[in-house]
């Protein structure tokens, strides 16, 4: 069902996230929806194997099943913003569960690999596109000062997961075959609809204590004013429906707001992501069956998943950590490009790893960088387009990167097939990886530092490419305070008289809120709450 306010889930920027509370709730819900996300579509990697001997197909066949998930949790990005801005976090997260969980049970009663496509790969990917996005929208509501440690450590979900649905794959597919295991997995998937419940909307909070404060002022205010105090409220009501009228055309354009796309370090950022997700996901997708293929058993192969695992936990609240000091938090995008080229350097120099032990010292650094990665990556993108413009740019940013992961891994499952060498994809993987660092960083300084240098920063401006949310930040809390007035409005009975003799200040009430004051000023009028900044003062003088 549709909500009167298309913004639920996302915080005017006046209103100071809690940066705690209920939102370490929030924390946790994002931090086991991140891991589902991000650690599944690498864990169904284990059951490749016997998928290629039941339904007689290559490796490459196999591998769309993981790239498919990735596509959708990118590539409906767009429509995933267009939801929450409509419906709200909550609901989006519900049915996204349900779908995950459907698409995992219904896999597993499959006959051939394009029902595998359909069922495990679109239908669990978009279910949990429904969850990833809208979570990220929700911590970034309720944190700001703590935001970089905040996604370090929802980020962290990932790791955790991917150390443990790796193992516990492997175990199900030896005692209840992939069928059985699919069939678990996608009853697992159900957490993510409790977590889509905890997703509290901040702004009701918010609008509850507003509603509540303006009874008290409008109780305390009009009482002793007498006659007067009629038309005070005639005037409010007047501004209330003049503001409403201007209220319906903006909605649609909040959908999706395609205005960062003017944004400078924006368009950088999404180039580098790009380049960057054509080679990021293939090392831990193609490792498992790297390793077995160099006759190390499949228990230690699947164990290779969790050491990277374990290594990213730690890695992604610490560079979180680090992320959130005074003196890093501005330069946070270099911070991104080093981790980037870091991962990139241990793809080509962990190449040449022909035994166990050279592939767990790959997997110990590329857990390092990789945790790196998976905890700027967002943060750097939140300081970009700021927390007004975030839903709508993450959801085109996925949509962008949804293209380079239908490249990337199937791509390398192709070469693999042809070469039969898988020293070659990981020098392609590397290099890809080093590319996307390096662009970033030096179209970053070379772009976005000398145009700073010429232009004079703006006022009450944190991060680039905010210019145009202040007025936008405005336009919300007028919103906000509207429709609380609206939901608290005390009821006051007058006679027809009264009411007769009131028309005109309504009228006058109408011009003044469309004028842009919506602040009633003159002898004897009560203040109007809506549009009024919260640090005016009332002159009673006149009273």
């Amino acid at each position: 069902m549709g909500r009167p306010d298309p913004e639920e889930g996302q915080l005017p920027a006046p209103v100071k996230p809690p940066d705690g509370g209920w939102g370490w709730i929030v924390l946790f819900g994002c931090f086991v929806i991140t891991g589902f996300s991000y650690a599944f579509p690498k864990a169904v990697s284990v059951y490749f194997k016997e998928l290629m001997k039941d339904f007689h197909v290559g490796y490459s066949d196999t591998a769309w099943i993981s790239s498919i998930m990735l596509a959708m949790l990118y590539g409906t990005g767009p429509v995933c913003s267009i939801m929450v801005n409509q419906f709200g976090c909550r609901p989006v997260m519900l049915i996204g569960g349900l779908l995950a969980s459907a698409g995992m049970i219904l896999a597993s009663f499959t006959t051939n690999i394009i029902e595998l496509y359909l069922t495990a790969g679109v239908l669990t990917g978009l279910g949990m596109a429904l969850n990833f996005q809208p979570s990220l929208i929700m911590l970034g509501t309720y944190f700001d000062k703590r935001r970089p440690l905040a996604n370090g450590l929802a980020a962290a979900g990932s790791p955790v997961f991917l150390s443990s649905l790796s193992p516990l794959g492997q175990v199900l597919l030896e005692k209840f075959g992939w069928r059985g295991g699919f069939l678990i997995m996608g009853g697992l998937l159900l957490n993510c609809c409790t977590c889509g419940a905890v997703m509290r909307p901040l702004d009701m909070g918010m609008k509850r204590k507003m509603g509540k404060a303006q009874d008290k002022y409008e109780a305390k205010e009009m009482l002793p004013i007498g006659g007067k105090s009629e038309e005070g409220i005639s005037t409010t009501d007047g501004t209330k429906k003049a503001k409403k009228a201007k209220k319906k055309p903006k909605k649609g354009k909040k959908l999706l707001d395609f205005s960062i796309f003017s944004n400078r370090g924006f368009i950088i950022y999404t180039i580098s992501k790009f380049i960057l997700v054509l080679g990021l996901f293939v090392p831990p997708i193609l490792l498992v069956n790297y390793a077995k293929d160099t006759g190390v058993p499949d228990t230690e192969a699947a164990f290779l998943l969790s050491i990277i695992g374990f290594i990213d936990i730690f890695a992604r609240p610490a560079c979180g950590m680090v992320a959130g000091l005074k003196w890093v938090r501005p330069h946070v995008a270099y911070l991104f490009s080093f981790s980037m080229l870091f991962n990139g350097l241990t793809d080509i120099c962990s190449a040449r790893a022909s035994n166990y032990t050279g592939l767990v010292i790959f997997c110990v650094f590329f857990g390092i960088s990789y945790g790196m990665v998976g905890a700027l990556q967002f943060e750097v993108l939140m300081a970009i387009v700021g927390s007004q413009k975030f839903s709508s740019a993450i959801g085109l940013v996925l949509l962008i990167e949804a293209f380079a992961v239908l490249i990337g891994p199937p791509s390398a499952g192709r070469l693999v097939d042809a070469l039969k060498n898988y020293e070659v994809i990981f020098y392609l993987a590397g290099s890809e990886v080093v590319l996307s660092a390096l662009f970033l960083a030096v179209a970053s300084y070379c772009c976005l530092n000398r145009g700073k240098k010429k232009e004079p920063p703006s006022e009450n401006n944190p991060s680039a490419g905010g210019g145009s949310d202040t007025e936008e930040a405005e336009s919300d809390v007028q919103e906000a305070e509207e429709h609380s007035s609206d939901n608290h409005q005390p009821a006051h009975s007058t006679e027809n008289a009264v009411v007769a003799a009131n028309e005109e200040a309504n009228h006058v009430g109408e011009e003044q809120s469309g004028e842009g004051g919506g602040c009633p000023t003159g002898d004897g009028e009560v203040l109007a709450r809506d549009g009024c900044n919260a640090d005016q003062t009332v002159e009673r003088d006149s009273f």
